[in-house]
């Protein structure tokens, strides 16, 4: 036998390649072992990937609520966006009755508290640019999010019936006690900030702990500045109250806590 012959047939630097005649095909490398700090340092990469990941899944517009994902939140969205539009461009004398009729003082509530209880929750005080109108869409819409819409419009009735009673039957008691004038009945009070803030407190509970006192010390500050302004000291201390709600529900909201939808 001829030895270079054999020796040409079996050396891979003679093995063509079948689509390009006359140039000589690659050896294949055969996987070297694992360095255990390559392996440590794919394993420290892991986390920061998926941090990425989430990061590539966020998506701004499921700040803002939608008809199928937030019923709740987009339908009381609409009603409030048709009242402000009415309070903006109807007469004003019309407004005031209207926001009268609302109110939920004392002489009304004495006479028709379910009523008024609802009606005043229709209306947003300083209209639809205010603070409370955008903390409404924002948190009403993360809280509907993870705890789902029958849950989320209890938490807000919650805060606004226990909140204004809470400010209310006082008023009625000082009248009684002739500490207050007879007007102190017919004070007006209506608007949605007794249910957003007992929202937001709920809402806190959800947050991992550094976020949960951020947004507690943030929103708690503001509420105490305006108590400290004392331009409406009821209405302040309400607000406070109501975020005390929202805090007194995170055993409730995190028992019912859901995995948040796409």
């Amino acid at each position: 036998m001829n030895r270079s012959a054999s020796a040409a047939t079996t050396a891979p630097e003679e093995i063509t390649s079948p689509g390009l005649d006359g140039i000589p095909r690659q050896r294949e490398r055969c996987p070297g072992p694992v360095l255990p700090e390559a392996h440590e340092a794919g394993a420290a990469s892991a986390p920061a990937a998926s941090r990425l990941g989430r990061l590539g899944r966020l998506r701004p517009w499921r700040l803002l609520p939608t008809p199928t994902g937030t019923p709740f939140t987009f339908g009381y969205a609409a009603v409030l966006t048709l009242t402000s539009l009415l309070a903006q461009y109807a007469d004003p004398s019309l407004i005031s009755a209207l926001h009268r009729h609302s109110s939920t003082d004392v002489a009304h509530l004495a006479q028709q508290p379910l009523l008024v209880l609802v009606a005043s929750a229709l209306w947003i005080a300083g209209g639809i640019a205010s603070p409370y109108a955008i903390g409404f869409l924002l948190v009403l819409t993360a809280l509907e999010r993870r705890i789902g819409a029958l849950r989320t419009a209890g938490v807000f009735l919650l805060g606004h019936v226990v909140a204004t009673l809470a400010t209310e039957v006082p008023v009625a008691f000082s009248v009684l006690a002739g500490q207050l004038p007879d007007s102190s009945l017919h004070r007006l009070d209506y608007g949605i900030s007794f249910g957003v803030a007992a929202s937001v407190g709920a809402l806190a509970g959800l947050f991992t702990p550094w976020l949960r006192w951020l947004v507690l010390a943030g929103f708690g500050g503001m509420l105490v500045d305006d108590l400290i302004a004392f331009t409406d000291p009821m209405t302040n201390w309400g607000h406070l109250l109501a975020l005390s709600i929202g805090v007194a529900t995170w055993p409730l909201v995190r028992r019912w806590r859901r995995p948040v939808s796409n």
